[in-house]
């Protein structure tokens, strides 16, 4: 495998980054591309993101290029037309969806594979340079797989092993039918078992990932490098000029994910309330009418207490973090933890859980406690709301490991480092 800093060349590169779904707000992947983008053009090289829906939000000087699917989760099977018939990606798309499936990432592959291979060759007809190195978002389908034996230099990015949200969600289920749908939507992984063992180069963004990637995907550790991800600590950073408050919580999830732990804040929170009744708890994430946690919510007596918002922008998640008195980050497993990194770069200070790869990203600036306990969380959280001197050493602290060590500024020169090397041995 390519080991860093041995490759000088600083001649610019021409770079694919690929996403296969892209959620710009939520999930992890659609961040990851905008600030890895950002982060690689202010090194000085072009980037284009490949991407299916939802596309997502990146920096002016980055092209997108939309890779189309039927997008069925949101237009839904009705929307399938004559013309899909005649396409053997469309109909894999619609046939998965049909049956309980999740195939995008196998069309994705298909799709992103057709578009670079028919790009090569009119870039050749015209005599001009096309990518220098191709790097996958975790797509680990077929299709990138065969860009490798096409000639492209590939990378791929692995942030965790999706067996462990299969896990997750299997444990939180009521019934056998339930786990019978969950299976069938995660049958996907048998492909991406299969595609990451035979990937020539393959990084993760922390060793508890390395260490699951070996475990539930076969590929040994000593195969799969390790580049953390990073924090933008230009945007996310404290805001002296907003006055934070003094009974707020706040969290980043996606609610209804058994994998990012709400239910366990939640349960938290409803314990706390007697001792701190004007204690608030935002969360950012959106409920789903009718599922877990809203029935959950109803449960707990807390339908009017705790209030959700999606959709906002990057300035309103800044300002939330700045008004926020405790961040809680209640996931039953992280491969890396932007919501944690994030609310450490602003400077708030941090209720976590051991999940996954937190205690690697937390270390000694925030409080964390197992996961799955939501008495250990309401106790965690209460500790600080009772000592002021405590949020600020811990804010502090949290600020200064983020820009010390999970920069995307040192994020990209590893990065690039690491390209050259693949880009140098391609053909070896």
């Amino acid at each position: 495998m390519p080991s860093p800093k041995t490759v000088s060349d600083p001649q610019s590169l021409h770079i694919a980054l690929l996403g296969y779904r892209s959620q710009p707000h939520g999930g992890g992947q659609g961040i990851y591309l905008h600030y890895l983008s950002k982060a690689l053009v202010e090194a000085g090289h072009r980037v284009d993101v490949l991407s299916g829906p939802p596309y997502p939000e990146l920096d002016p000087r980055v092209r997108l290029v939309h890779i189309p699917s039927l997008d069925l989760f949101v237009h839904g099977l009705g929307s399938l037309r004559p013309r899909h018939l005649l396409s053997y990606t469309d109909m894999v798309e619609w046939l998965s969806k049909l049956t309980g499936g999740f195939a995008e990432p196998y069309t994705f592959g298909r799709r992103v594979r057709r578009h670079l291979l028919r790009e090569r060759r009119e870039f050749a007809r015209r005599g001009e340079r096309h990518y220098d190195l191709v790097h996958d978002n975790q797509s680990l389908s077929d299709g990138v797989l065969q860009l490798e034996r096409d000639g492209f230099a590939l990378v791929t990015t692995v942030h965790h092993p999706i067996t462990l949200d299969l896990q997750i969600a299997l444990d939180a289920a009521g019934s056998w039918r339930e786990r019978l749908l969950i299976r069938r939507w995660h049958s996907f992984l048998r492909m991406q078992r299969r595609v990451v063992r035979r990937l020539r180069h393959v990084i993760t963004v922390s060793a508890r990932s390395r260490r699951d990637i070996a475990r539930d995907f076969g590929r040994p550790e000593s195969a799969t490098d390790l580049i953390y991800n990073g924090i933008d600590t230009a945007v996310f950073r404290p805001h002296e000029d907003i006055r934070r408050k003094n009974l707020q919580l706040m969290a980043t999830a996606s609610a209804d994910a058994p994998l990012k732990g709400l239910r366990y804040l939640l349960e938290a929170y409803a314990s706390l309330l007697p001792r701190y009744p004007a204690l608030e708890l935002l969360v950012i994430g959106r409920a789903k009418p009718g599922g877990s946690t809203e029935k959950l919510l109803q449960r707990l007596g807390l339908s009017e207490r705790v209030r959700f918002i999606s959709g906002i922008s990057t300035g309103e998640l800044v300002r939330h973090y700045a008004e926020a008195t405790v961040a809680v980050v209640p996931s039953l497993y992280e491969g890396f933890g932007l919501p944690a990194g994030e609310a450490m770069a602003c400077g708030v200070p941090l209720v976590s859980t051991d999940g996954g790869a937190l205690p690697e990203i937390v270390g000694d600036a925030g409080v964390v406690v197992p996961a799955g306990d939501a008495a250990a969380l309401a106790q965690a959280i209460a500790a600080l709301l009772d000592d002021p001197q405590r949020r600020q050493v811990l804010g502090d602290a949290g600020r200064r490991r983020i820009v010390d060590t999970f920069s995307w500024s040192v994020c990209a020169r590893q990065l690039l480092d690491y390209y050259r090397d693949v880009i140098a041995n391609a053909d070896t």
